[in-house]
């Protein structure tokens, strides 16, 4: 990265990932100058369990902050605000005298709750119409449960308020603002909206469900909006405002500036998140889309609808890795491109089961249609054919449970650069597909949060002017076509079900 004058202001954004730790700066315009990234390990102690070792992860922060810095020549007196994204529903416990984690936190991937999930079955509806969630392992309260019957001390400790708990952004603010040493113990709405354990409605943990979860109150961190000065910095940029959190897919939203009702975002990953903002409307769903908290700027919140496909940069390197037909992800477009369709063949990419709309646990996946005509080309085209289609039923569900048509879809993430795959979203969604000027949506979105909390940036609008176009894709498919490849997907999605029994 270039440097940029020794007077600019720049607002930091720490981007908290599965893999890794980032530190981005950005200036007024929302131009990044400066990256700097630090991998973590991943700990798979047995099958169905994923955790992360939240000291290296804070290790991680105190790196990749100064060498951004750096590389924008610039020092702490530069940065006017800081804000985090991180990943959601990952869980840590720890102790408020030390600092010091119980145990390694269990990331939003570990399924070890599917017990305590199955327990609470019974009371299903009263998760759903207080937090907004169905229980799922996917979700941070039976987490914390596991962790407080299984960690030798920690539920004594939490009752004494000893022990306290947060997702990544409330772990990484407290230890910011001085840890042991006064630290800040808070979490933002949208990473507790991912909890099972917050009022959709009032934004404050439900005493029911933190009864029926077993969760001793007095570790619980405070609920606060997206955008506020939680607190300052003492060691690592000392003084400068800790004033913006989100969770990733929150912060993608905000740094696409979905700001009105019915936009829309995608982020196109190892997986696929999509979420619609619905305003000030909680939208039921009758597909099981999750309504959450899109984000809280101001007073009022302005709530979400999330659908998200498993498996869609995956299933490329599925591809490449295990199948061997291309030699660089990158490659499968140019091998898609050297055929016109996909010869009636379609990949339904059901390896772990199939999320939102269908929730098909027991499926698995399939390629239907093989005949001798089918060659490498068909199976690429095939393949991304398949992350089209299923953001196609997930906008469907969304569209049908919120009311809000969406008139264009904003993208981000790494599979964006896949020009044939945006055409192909365009095309089955019949919609514009746009796709901005900078490609960091999740770090924009947080500093976008802290900056608007000191008024780097004044109001929304400000943020919206900054949203530039880089790429649009326009449906360009004969609609006869769409409808009747929408009905082959659907034969082979269904040919998929009933497999894992």
């Amino acid at each position: 990265m270039s440097t940029v004058p020794s007077s600019e202001r720049v607002v930091a954004a720490i981007d908290q990932g599965t893999t890794s730790t980032r530190c981005l700066l950005f200036t007024r315009s929302g131009r990044m100058v400066a990256v700097a990234q630090h991998e973590h390990r991943q700990h798979f102690p047995s099958p169905g369990r994923a955790e992360h070792d939240a000291a290296e992860i804070w290790r991680a922060v105190n790196r990749v902050v100064p060498a951004a810095l750096r590389r924008a020549g610039l020092g702490p007196q530069n940065v006017a605000a800081l804000g985090i994204a991180n990943q959601r529903e990952t869980t840590v416990i720890w102790n408020r005298h030390t600092g010091v984690p119980l145990s390694r936190a269990i990331t939003w991937q570990d399924t070890r709750t599917g017990g305590i999930v199955a327990g609470l079955a019974a009371d299903a509806g009263m998760y759903a119409q207080v937090s907004g969630l169905g229980p799922a392992t996917y979700f941070a309260g039976p987490r914390l449960q596991w962790l407080l019957d299984h960690v030798p001390g920690a539920r004594e400790g939490a009752e004494r308020g000893d022990v306290l708990f947060g997702t990544i952004e409330s772990w990484l603010i407290w230890q910011l603002t001085g840890g042991p040493d006064g630290g800040v113990h808070v979490t933002d709405v949208t990473n507790t909206s991912r909890t099972m354990l917050m009022d959709l409605r009032t934004l404050e943990w439900s005493p029911d469900l933190c009864a029926a979860l077993r969760v001793p109150p007095r570790m619980l961190p405070r609920i606060v909006p997206n955008s506020q000065v939680y607190g300052r910095c003492v060691d690592l940029l000392p003084g400068v405002p800790v004033a913006g959190a989100l969770g990733d897919q929150q912060a993608a939203l905000v740094g696409q500036t979905c700001f009105a009702p019915g936009e829309a975002k995608c982020t196109y990953g190892t997986g696929a998140f999509l979420l619609k903002n619905t305003g000030s409307r909680i939208a039921g769903s009758e597909t099981g889309l999750i309504p959450t908290v899109g984000y809280l700027l101001g007073d009022e919140p302005v709530y979400a609808l999330e659908g998200s496909i498993a498996m869609t940069g995956s299933l490329v390197q599925w591809f490449r890795d295990n199948l061997g037909m291309i030699s660089t992800a990158a490659r499968i477009e140019t091998l898609a491109l050297t055929v016109p369709d996909n010869g009636g063949c379609y990949v339904v990419p059901a390896f772990s089961g199939l999320y939102a709309p269908r929730w098909y646990p027991d499926a698995r996946g399939v390629i239907v249609g093989l005949t001798s005509y089918i060659h490498r080309g068909h199976l690429a085209r095939a393949v991304l054919e398949a992350t089209a289609w299923q953001t196609r039923e997930v906008l469907d569900a969304m569209n049908a449970d919120s009311g809000l048509p969406v008139t264009r879809l904003k993208v981000d993430g790494g599979m964006t650069a896949n020009h044939l795959l945006m055409q192909c979203v365009a095309d089955v969604l019949d919609l514009t597909v746009e796709r901005p000027l900078g490609s960091e949506a999740v770090s924009l979105g947080a500093a976008y949060a802290a900056g608007l909390a000191v008024g780097y940036w004044p109001d929304q609008e400000v943020l919206r002017r900054n949203w530039h176009r880089a790429a649009a894709w326009d449906p360009a498919m004969d609609p006869a076509v769409r409808d009747r490849e929408h009905v082959n997907w659907q034969r082979a999605v269904e040919r998929s079900a009933g497999w894992a029994r």
